[in-house]
């Protein structure tokens, strides 16, 4: 059976070439837009991980990793973002790991197999 990703992510370029990309993976992808879709989604799905955006519409990545972090399932947290000055400040969030974005999703793919505790295969 694949992992499932939940990717939160309102650039929908983005959202698409990271889900293609981790479906040509092994991965099955949701998608959400903004934090609010993304805690929706989590009412009704159990991913194994999630890729999260900071900035973004109707609720940021930072008040929606504080509500995903209350749940009582603890799901591995890669903060993915454009913006570097805030890998400063992940460590005292409640991220598992932060990952600048790039068209190259060689360091993001290496994150998410070590996050996911396997090797290569999904």
């Amino acid at each position: 059976m694949s992992k499932k990703i939940l990717l939160v992510e309102d650039d929908e370029g983005i959202r698409l070439l990271y889900q293609q990309e981790l479906e040509e993976e092994g991965y099955e992808v949701l998608l959400a837009k903004n934090g609010k879709e993304a805690i929706e989604c989590l009412q009704q799905e159990r991913p194994d991980l999630i890729i999260l955006d900071i900035v973004m519409p109707v609720m940021d990545g930072i008040e929606a990793l504080g509500r995903i972090v209350g749940r009582e399932r603890r799901v591995p947290i890669i903060l993915n973002t454009s913006y570097p000055h805030y890998r400063q400040d992940f460590l005292s969030w409640a991220a598992d790991a932060y990952v600048t974005k790039s068209d190259d999703l060689t360091e993001l793919k290496a994150k998410i197999r070590e996050l996911l505790g396997r090797g290569a295969n999904p």
